[in-house]
């Protein structure tokens, strides 16, 4: 059985004993060994949860079950593309930030975020805005990304 059946199987399988509704997984293989799993539900609400939290604990549930020593890779697991739509806001923000930080010259704090999408606009910046610079600051929950002049 391929990864990607195997992914789809086990998240299948977990939606089911949770009794949530759902009407299709979907499983698309990306470079680098990564890959996205979306979840199409009539009440999808119920599995984001608050802040995402469901759809995070859920995606690490997967990744455990899913998880073998001979093959390395990453999960991404989205609700009804609940995800995609928080990278386009988060990386709409770093944009408009990142343009304040060239107009006045200097840095500017982003709002705390999870890992994962501080490292998609430490990306984003690196890659859009040359002449700018990242770093991450803060602990915990209040971890956050500052922009500044190179």
């Amino acid at each position: 059985m391929t990864t990607k059946t195997t992914i789809k199987k086990i998240l299948e399988e977990i939606l089911l004993k949770m009794e949530v509704d759902f009407n299709r997984v979907s499983v698309k293989e990306d470079d680098d060994n990564l890959y996205r799993v979306n979840i199409e539900s009539d009440n999808p609400s119920i599995l984001i949860g608050h802040h995402g939290e469901t759809i995070y604990a859920l995606q690490n549930l997967l990744k455990t079950l899913t998880w073998t020593k001979d093959e390395d890779f990453n999960i991404v697991l989205d609700i009804d593309n609940y995800r995609n739509r928080q990278e386009e806001n988060v990386l709409n923000l770093a944009k408009r930030k990142a343009e304040m930080v060239k107009q006045l010259g200097e840095k500017i704090s982003l709002p705390p975020m999870s890992p994962y999408f501080r490292r998609i606009v430490h990306v984003y910046i690196k890659e859009n805005f040359k002449d700018l610079a990242t770093s991450s600051a803060g602990e915990g929950d209040k971890r956050h990304i500052v922009i500044k002049p190179s």
